[in-house]
């Protein structure tokens, strides 16, 4: 099947008085039609900055600075602000952590909804609210008249995210990137909302990039992760087999730090150290400081290799300490 995205050698750099930081230095994947990408990691990974790149919304002083963004064919890296602008929203969509940077508190839901349509679309706005009336049944949300007729802030935090991924999925894009969408709600509503992502995606055919530092989340809801660690993908394959037999130290550190009901009663793993200083990155592998497997060879940069089915940034794969 056809890609509907392809990244490949994606570089986005900030140019600080401080210094060059590197955010996202050489980043390759690609997500298929129908398919979810759990793109997993730390806070201060890159994660985020790679869903902006996608969309173009990189501000100064940082910028693309080499790689491609193919979607669906078209190279879209640093495309002219007119052409982000037709796409954005229209065929690629964003969910973000917090609905609040979505949802205009002072407007109705029925009017953000209708203007998601309306700027894309020449259509009645009788079409445009059935429209944004039925996307809110996809999601869930009981009553999608009344709703419709309601402020943000006359709904519960749930109920404007899912307001926000039913914006995401008015206009049927082939791409949606969710920015840690369920992080700030409690976990039966996590529950529901990855729910409703995952039989969109499957009704739709739609591609999603869900960003998160919980591998938790994605263990249910992706057919593919990647592990992203100081601006790099380090680990990346289908679902199953990155649970179930990581490779990558790092990857077995995260897997590690989930509790889970077969470890009641032990202390949590933790990841010695802290993610590095994105100015100041170490010598080769940027894990290296925080691997008790590091070894001489770690001073210089793995390359990306491929191993049992899934491509891998490490000298030392711990396929036989995940499995004990």
């Amino acid at each position: 099947m056809t890609a509907v995205l392809e990244v490949s050698g994606l570089k986005t750099h900030f140019f600080t008085h401080a210094g060059v930081v590197k955010a996202v230095d050489g980043v390759d994947f690609a997500v298929k039609k129908g398919e979810v990408m759990g793109l997993v990691g730390e806070s201060g990974s890159g994660k985020s900055i790679t869903g902006f790149s996608i969309l173009g919304l990189i501000d100064a002083p940082g910028r693309i600075v080499e790689g491609a963004i193919r979607f669906n064919g078209e190279d879209i890296a640093n495309a002219p602000e007119d052409r982000l602008k037709s796409i954005r929203g229209n065929r690629i969509s964003m969910i973000f952590q917090d609905p609040m940077m979505t949802l205009n508190p002072v407007l109705r839901i029925d009017s953000q909804m209708m203007e998601a349509i309306l700027a894309h679309e020449k259509v009645s706005k009788k079409v445009a609210w059935e429209r944004c009336r039925d996307a809110l049944g996809l999601v869930g949300i009981p009553s999608p008249e009344e709703r419709l007729r309601a402020y943000p802030h006359q709904l519960s935090g749930g109920m404007r995210q899912r307001v926000s991924i039913a914006i995401a999925f008015l206009n049927k894009p082939d791409l949606i990137i969710a920015d840690e969408p369920t992080t700030a709600l409690d976990v039966t509503i996590q529950a529901q909302i990855i729910h409703e992502a995952q039989k969109l995606t499957k009704q739709t055919g739609t591609a999603m990039i869900w960003i998160t530092h919980d591998l938790a989340v994605v263990a249910g809801l992706a057919d593919r992760i990647s592990v992203m660690y100081a601006g790099r993908i380090v680990e990346q394959g289908l679902t199953d087999d990155v649970i179930d037999h990581p490779l990558h130290p790092y990857t077995v550190g995260l897997l590690g730090s989930v509790p889970t009901a077969n470890k009641r009663g032990e202390r949590l793993f933790q990841i010695e150290g802290m993610t590095p200083n994105m100015l100041a990155l170490p010598e080769g592998c940027a894990f290296a400081p925080r691997c008790g497997f590091a070894s001489p060879a770690c001073k210089v940069p793995p390359a990306v290799e491929h191993v049992a089915d899934r491509e891998l940034r490490c000298y030392h794969p711990q396929s036989q300490v995940a499995a004990q």
